[in-house]
């Protein structure tokens, strides 16, 4: 086991949710949503932990994920796992063993070393069925060429790019298509005259990161959950948007739906997301507000909703209200999160896709095209 700390880096590769996701080494380490409903071991890590650990949480599982995603820093090599503490500062990394049963005891080995060293106050061990502390990411994930997205967002290639007429919409022709960047623009400018919807002004930019996510532009992409298209978007919602199976795909389609549930989503957490933080200053409230929506998107606004106004959910919420001074907002809504996992299926699932949504959205405001648009630019 090796254990220092590493220097950022840049570049990004980002992890996909598609058909393509391959089964994780270790149950532990990639637990989906319904994470788990233990009332001990790594769950009561969680429950006794101060809510100050979530100082610099943001930053810290940004980092993590850039090398896990990237297959760089200490995931350069692919057969490993890295172990971060409740603060998302890494604290090691393991080779993995020849088979699951070996790495997970070389897993707890190193758990178990490095609270003997100090490096935690606590250990659990992982198994097939429970998560261990502390936790562990294994670098052999899913992803996608973060180029090859970009490209597909950006129409590089002609094959990639986009016309056609959805609803009242007609963007481009088949003798000149567009980017899916231009279609996304394009929709979110006709909406907008319309008045459809009231959405934060910086969210296409966070929706084009979500498309990078989600599908890594590809508009045929399908999950095992049975989501489709360029937005992942579930039969039951692209229902709910009156489209029909024949347009499921259909990449116009779409993003209106997905601008549609945004919509939605906003209108219903914006009441009690005011009540809980309307008092922070408005750079700070309206970054957080985007980045639950993205969670929303995710896991659903019911869920974020319970998160802001649950008797139990949330408390957490309730103290970074009252210290937000001490708190950025991204650490805010990864801290609302971390605090209850293991409850309302909240898992570090949720913390990753945030994380790699906002990780997309730099990879695409660093390109030559759109790093000086007022797309980049934070409102």
């Amino acid at each position: 086991m090796n254990s220092r700390f590493a220097s950022l880096r840049q570049v990004v590769l980002i992890f996909i949710l598609t058909a393509l996701a391959q089964v994780p080494a270790l149950a532990e380490e990639n637990q989906a949503e319904d994470e788990s409903t233990d009332t001990a071991g790594w769950t009561a890590i969680v429950r006794n932990s101060p809510y100050w650990v979530s100082q610099g949480v943001y930053t810290n599982i940004l980092t993590i994920r850039r090398w896990v995603l990237k297959e760089s820093g200490y995931c350069s090599s692919p057969d490993r796992h890295i172990l971060f503490d409740m603060r998302g500062q890494f604290l090691g990394w393991i080779s993995n063993g020849s088979d699951s049963a070996t790495t997970q005891k070389r897993l707890n080995d190193t758990r178990q070393s490095m609270h003997e060293k100090g490096l935690t106050e606590e250990w659990i061990a992982g198994d097939s069925d429970t998560k261990g502390y502390p936790f562990a990411l294994a670098c052999d994930q899913p992803h996608v060429n973060l180029d090859l997205a970009v490209g597909r967002y950006l129409g590089t290639r002609a094959s990639d790019r986009v016309w056609g007429a959805w609803d009242d919409l007609s963007f481009a022709t088949r003798e000149q298509p567009g980017s899916l960047h231009d279609a996304l623009m394009y929709i979110v400018q006709r909406r907008s005259e319309q008045n459809r919807f009231a959405l934060p002004a910086v969210l296409p930019r966070y929706l084009a990161g979500q498309i990078l996510i989600e599908s890594g532009g590809q508009a045929r992409a399908h999950s095992r959950a049975n989501a489709k298209g360029i937005l992942q978007l579930s039969p039951p919602a692209l229902k709910d948007c009156q489209i029909k199976p024949q347009n499921y795909w259909h990449r116009l389609a779409q993003i209106d739906c997905a601008l549609r549930l945004m919509h939605q989503n906003a209108r219903n957490l914006q009441p009690v997301f005011d009540e809980r933080f309307g008092h922070l200053p408005e750079s700070k409230r309206n970054e957080l507000f985007v980045l639950l929506l993205v969670q929303a998107y995710h896991g659903g606004a019911s869920r974020v909703q319970a998160l802001l106004d649950d008797e139990t959910l949330a408390k957490p919420a309730a103290y970074f209200a009252s210290n937000h001074e001490s708190f950025t907002a991204g650490d805010i809504a990864f801290g609302i999160v971390f605090h209850n996992l293991g409850r309302d299926r909240l898992g570090l699932a949720s913390l990753y896709y945030v994380a790699d949504v906002q990780l997309a959205t730099e990879a695409l405001c660093q390109t030559t095209k759109l790093k000086s648009a007022e797309f980049c630019a934070w409102k």
